[in-house]
């Protein structure tokens, strides 16, 4: 039975995230306990796992397409840029288990960093603050704040600069 109750979640979730309606997402999102401060804005085709252990923090925005895995817990920050396509996971198997069981941990993205398009984060990661994760990058390990990863696996290749002010946060209506 739970796991028809987990199924019946996920399918409304799935629906919901392509209405064409920030605010009928929003108002489902809430429904389902995600914590996301009202000038945050989800993109719509954003799959989302066990909502209620998601935060999402004031301006951040999340792209189309975007995958995030709250089973194990995601914390994401202020004025954030989570770019179409990202895969955040906070769970997958133990290759080396016999029984092949699950393991993860929570994923946390510091306040004004940048995970660009199709980038994926893999479960335990922090990125921090104002750093940014460049498109297609695999992030296996915790990014410092301020410096900006590429890669399979993703290593740092570049400093940012530390005087960051910017707000994200728009919402381009329907999408």
């Amino acid at each position: 039975m739970k796991k028809y109750a987990i199924g019946l979640i996920y399918i409304s979730l799935k629906l919901v995230s392509v209405m064409p309606s920030h605010h009928v997402r929003d108002f489902f999102y809430k429904s389902m306990r995600l914590k996301k401060s009202k000038r945050s804005v989800i993109y719509s085709g954003v799959e989302i796992r066990n909502p209620w252990k998601i935060t999402i923090g004031e301006n951040s925005i999340i792209g189309e397409g975007c995958l995030l895995d709250g089973r194990r817990k995601i914390e994401i920050g202020k004025n954030v840029n989570i770019s179409s396509g990202v895969w955040i996971w906070t769970l997958h198997h133990d290759y080396n288990c016999p029984s092949f069981s699950a393991i993860g941990s929570k994923v946390t993205i510091g306040d004004r960093a940048w995970v660009c398009a199709r980038a994926t984060i893999l479960p335990g990661v922090t990125v921090g603050e104002g750093a940014v994760v460049a498109a297609g990058a695999v992030v296996t390990k915790d990014v410092a704040a301020y410096s900006v990863v590429a890669g399979v696996p993703a290593k740092e290749v570049a400093e940012r600069r530390q005087d960051l002010t910017y707000q994200t946060g728009y919402r381009i209506p329907f999408i």
